[in-house]
């Protein structure tokens, strides 16, 4: 029986594709659960996620550079998860629960900072 250890049929698509995943996940530094730590419950991430994601269609992101589905390891739990670029960690905390003390300072501190730059 031979086994296949190499495969000679090379896919510059397919590599070209994984290299640029690879390369666009180094870029996000965030994790959605990380908000677990700011008070957001499991629900109110996903929806600001979902929230956030709609936003990135919308507007025409190219979604696979500002997000991406992973599985990350919280108390002791295996818990979906999503890596988040600086600008969907931003879409994500703009469109979570307002009634939040962070996502309220993140909102004004945002709009404070955009006053002051286009004044």
């Amino acid at each position: 029986m031979e086994m296949t250890i190499f495969i000679k049929d090379i896919r510059p698509v397919d590599s070209i594709a994984r290299f640029m995943d690879f390369y666009h996940s180094l870029q996000m530094n965030y994790l959605a659960s990380d908000l677990l730590d700011q008070g957001l419950s499991p629900q109110q991430i996903s929806d600001a996620v979902i929230k956030a994601i709609n936003i990135g269609k919308a507007s025409g992101l190219v979604l696979n550079q500002h997000f991406k589905p992973i599985f990350s390891s919280f108390n002791k739990e295996i818990i979906n998860d999503c890596k988040l670029s600086h600008l969907a960690y931003g879409l994500v905390m703009i469109n979570a629960d307002v009634e939040l003390s962070v996502v309220g300072d993140f909102q004004v501190s945002l709009l404070q900072s955009y006053l002051i730059n286009h004044s």
